[in-house]
């Protein structure tokens, strides 16, 4: 068997510094452990909406890259009909059009990589906290 422990009675009927200070611990504890519920039921919705999003997008992406294939092989042969175009130099001057298309592409992308910096304030914050947590 388990003894349990009581603490004295307060004849003045206030409750003790001790018992306000366990009471109020233990508020906070059941009130975090809620929160921390409360966070885990929202995300787990969250999370799910966003699996059910990233696939629709998967499936328009897919359907995106066989419209442009069609399109591209509809464009080659929109090309072949015109006079003095052979199939082969249609579908090559299709081939030519993507590979524009992705030079200009990775140009851009070179360019908005080179822009990425450093973090700086948030480094140069961080630095001083460690400084202030390292003389206290």
């Amino acid at each position: 068997m388990s003894t349990v422990r009581q603490e004295p009675q307060d004849t003045s009927g206030e409750p003790t510094i001790g018992r306000l200070v366990a009471d109020t611990t233990r508020d906070v504890s059941q009130l975090i452990k809620g929160e921390i519920e409360l966070a885990k039921t929202e995300l787990k919705v969250s999370v799910k909406a966003a699996g059910i999003g990233a696939g629709f997008f998967a499936v328009a992406a897919l359907l995106a890259v066989l419209a442009v294939v069609m399109l591209s092989i509809a464009f080659g042969f929109a090309l072949a009909s015109l006079p003095h175009i052979g199939d082969t130099v249609a579908f090559l001057i299709v081939f030519a059009v993507y590979l524009l298309i992705a030079a200009v592409v990775a140009f851009v992308g070179l360019r908005k990589v080179k822009q990425v910096k450093a973090p700086e304030q948030t480094i140069a914050t961080m630095k001083s906290n460690a400084q202030v947590l390292k003389r206290s």
